[in-house]
């Protein structure tokens, strides 16, 4: 007979007994209430802390939804449009070129990266790539600014936003998908329509109405010890403490570079509130955070069919993608039991989020190992969670 909490921690300590990863935590909550929890392993293997409930993590990708977010808020409040160019908050953004691959040079954008673009990730922005000339110029960009940081100088949100933009786009603005720095950029657009610091704006109006005391950019030096570690794998299989910046990412209390595509720390718990905020809606123990239509709007593809071909990866299989968030629109192709409309993100070190609507449904999966992607352990977890759902 199926047994649903012996299902999740059989294949959660099957990852951690295997050495696939130090530490696994998870939570799932439906219908308000707790359906499962448990944590495994190690948060830091090397000071032997094990893995707990309040563990701090790295969320990487995770921080995109909540950069959506922040949009959305001001959106409502009509502090911007998802029209407006993205040059009227960041005018380094103004004039913009494309890279011609057939002709091997810079031509001028056919018009403006729209904060609409930058939602969808179909910009042209990207992230450093050794397979294309862009990429390659962003990769000599991020080096540098950390070499930067790391040589004691204040390396800021708007430098990294001037720096960003000297580099030509992939493809003219809409033509198709791509992932890249597009949710750094909405975390600076941010700040200036608010005229407000990202990181001020962020605790004001989600981490402290939602109560997510230990989620920001930085780990204060009295919780250091719940920050968990994160592992790189190596080709013999064995996983080693992760040395470097992968995007210019960095957690200390002078952190200058406030990433809203990566930058964010939080726990289970933190995130969940979060998560549960969406689920029902806009609103959390009775606040309102979003409209309840602001909401909705958030979680349907806005992925035209061509721009769509360009989302390959195997984990995304059936989904669409919009406001910084994959949404399930094929079952079959996903091969996946979930609820048409489920929607989420991931992170670099293989964080997961699950949303539905439908379902008043959270799943979170953390652990804490580089380049994790979304793991078949996550696919065989969410399907079991399904598998237990009643009435």
């Amino acid at each position: 007979m199926f047994d649903y909490q012996k299902t999740m921690d059989r294949l959660i300590e099957r990852e951690v007994s295997s050495g696939r990863v130090k530490g696994a935590s998870a939570l799932v909550l439906h219908k308000g209430e707790e359906l499962y929890h448990n944590v495994f392993g190690f948060a830091d293997a090397e000071r032997k802390i094990p893995m707990q409930r309040d563990t701090i993590i790295r969320l990487y990708s995770m921080s995109k939804p909540v950069t959506a977010a922040a949009v959305m808020i001001l959106m409502e409040r009509g502090d911007l449009d998802l029209w407006d160019a993205v040059s009227d908050y960041l005018p380094a953004f103004r004039d913009m070129t494309v890279w011609d691959e057939n002709k091997q040079c810079e031509v001028p954008a056919d018009r403006q990266i729209k904060v609409w673009d930058l939602l969808n990730m179909t910009s042209g922005i990207t992230y450093p790539d050794p397979l294309c000339e862009p990429g390659r110029r962003m990769d000599r960009v991020v080096r540098e600014l950390v070499e930067r940081r790391e040589r004691g100088e204040v390396v800021d949100t708007q430098e990294y936003m001037r720096r960003i933009a000297s580099v030509p786009l992939c493809f003219q603005p809409g033509e198709r998908w791509m992932y890249g720095f597009s949710a750094d950029v909405l975390g600076a657009v941010v700040e200036a329509a608010s005229g407000r610091k990202f990181s001020r704006f962020l605790q004001d109006e989600l981490f402290e109405p939602l109560e997510m005391k230990d989620t920001g950019f930085y780990v204060p030096a009295d919780r250091l010890q719940r920050f968990a570690q994160y592992y790189d794998m190596t080709p013999e299989g064995e996983l080693k403490v992760h040395q470097g910046s992968h995007l210019g990412e960095y957690f200390g209390e002078d952190v200058a570079f406030e990433s809203g595509g990566a930058g964010l720390v939080s726990t289970l718990d933190d995130y969940s509130h979060f998560a549960s905020m969406l689920v029902h809606k806009g609103i959390y123990k009775g606040k309102k955070i979003l409209g309840r239509k602001t909401v909705e709007f958030m979680a349907q593809n806005r992925l035209n069919e061509k721009q769509r071909e360009y989302l390959v990866w195997d984990s995304v299989k059936g989904y669409g993608y919009g406001c910084l968030m994959r949404v399930l629109m094929d079952q079959g192709e996903a091969v996946f039991n979930g609820s048409l409309g489920e929607f989420g993100w991931d992170g670099w070190t293989g964080n997961y989020v699950s949303m539905d609507f439908s379902e008043d449904l959270v799943f979170l999966y953390f652990i804490q190992r580089c380049d994790a992607g979304t793991t078949p352990t996550v696919r065989k977890l969410k399907t079991a969670t399904y598998s237990a759902l009643r009435p």
